[in-house]
């Protein structure tokens, strides 16, 4: 192996791992900004980590029966689902349809600022009246 080649081989792994600390970075932001979501929702913050059941544990904080879980498994209507419990969720926190879509596109931003910003958790649908709520 020549110089050059070597040269391009460390540069290769050089930003391979900085791509990898970049992402265990943004994996551990996302959690604990979750944790905080769903304690301040007055559910388990460990559930953040679970797979399925922290959809579970979404569904509930936004007013969505539980079945819900399945349609996520649907190609397509999954994406239309996501869109329905990322606007619930922007409403129990007294948020907006902008919020929501910042949800789904930024959500490296908007997470934190419902976990760790002022925001409150209002219960499912922000509180309205005639929203029903769950009884866990």
């Amino acid at each position: 192996m020549d110089s050059d080649s070597a040269g391009a081989l460390a540069l290769l792994f050089g930003f391979l791992g900085a791509y990898l600390i970049f992402i265990l970075v943004v994996i551990a932001v996302m959690v604990a900004a979750m944790w905080k979501m769903f304690e301040k929702a007055g559910q388990p913050g460990w559930a953040a980590i679970v797979p399925i059941y922290n959809y579970i544990i979404l569904l509930r904080m936004v007013g969505k029966p539980e079945w819900w879980i399945l349609l996520f498994l649907v190609p397509l209507l999954n994406i239309v689902i996501g869109i329905l419990v990322y606007l619930e969720l922007a409403k129990s926190f007294g948020k907006g349809t902008g919020f929501a879509i910042g949800l789904m596109f930024l959500g490296i931003v908007f997470f934190p600022i419902l976990g760790f910003g002022d925001a409150r958790y209002l219960g499912p649908g922000g509180g309205r009246p005639g929203v029903a709520v769950p009884a866990w």
